[in-house]
């Protein structure tokens, strides 16, 4: 595997949940840099609760999760660090219904996402890269991001996200409740995220909208990672097997867990 698409984060053997709820079994998979890693299932499979444990929220109960920092050299165990330490490594998530501040303006809101950051004139100059970035946060910095559409609100939780200066971006279901036009959109703002070096893992139910922006593909079923894909040959294929899966509710031929293919 090549420095660029190197394991940004790899996950062994975790185990999570609620109290004496264990959620994830043994789960394991790897996210590569510079790609998009997509986890596929239905409501209650714990597609959030892994996000929430990658960023600190849920304490693990067994395994690891490894991360290689901003510059990729790296080899740092997240279990057991603050949400806030895990943040300022390089770590940042995109909440499943969006979550901004209401009340806030939408610059308020893109602040709020460098509130780990004390470089002052770094944390500008991102906001202006930002506000170029998404023509119509610019247009409505002034307003609150409450009155945004659902799209614009999408937009302003990935730009939030991205002020922080991330290696590796977790999100949580970012098409739900999207017009088709706007999921277009936000599969050519993934794409272009993972085309500039960033890890990117997709926690999503609408597997069309996955099949269009992933690299690698797992299926959380029974608390653990199943890979759905084979390399460049078979992706394609893999690809339309998940999406006619899902919407058909039938079976699916998986590969072996991750942890047993080496990553």
């Amino acid at each position: 595997m090549t420095a660029a698409h190197a394991g940004v984060l790899t996950v062994r053997g975790l185990a999570a949940g609620y109290g004496p709820q264990r959620v994830l079994r043994d789960l394991s998979l790897t996210v590569p840099r510079g790609a998009v890693a997509c986890l596929l299932g239905p409501n209650g499979a714990g597609k959030t609760t892994l996000l929430r444990t990658v960023v600190g929220a849920i304490g693990a109960a067994r395994g690891s999760i490894r991360y290689a920092g901003r510059d990729g050299g790296g080899d740092i165990e997240l279990g057991g660090r603050p949400p806030a330490d895990i943040v300022a490594l390089g770590v940042a998530l995109v909440p499943q219904h969006r979550m901004v501040f209401p009340s806030l303006s939408v610059r308020d809101n893109l602040l709020a996402g460098a509130s780990q950051r004390r470089d002052r004139q770094g944390i500008g100059a991102d906001l202006q890269r930002m506000l170029v970035r998404y023509p119509a946060l610019a247009e409505r910095q002034r307003q609150r991001a409450g009155t945004l559409s659902g799209g614009e609100q999408q937009m302003l939780a990935i730009a939030r996200a991205l002020m922080s200066r991330p290696a590796l971006l977790l999100m949580d279901e970012p098409s739900q409740g999207l017009a088709p036009r706007r999921v277009q959109e936000l599969s050519a703002w993934i794409r272009e995220l993972a085309g500039e070096g960033m890890g990117i893992l997709l926690a999503e139910q609408n597997a069309v909208f996955a099949s269009a922006v992933a690299d690698r593909s797992y299926l959380l079923q029974d608390g653990k990672a199943l890979r759905l894909d084979r390399g460049d040959a078979g992706r394609q294929d893999a690809r339309a097997a998940v999406a006619g899966w899902w919407e058909a509710g039938a079976g699916l031929p998986v590969s072996a867990p991750d942890a047993r293919e080496g990553g």
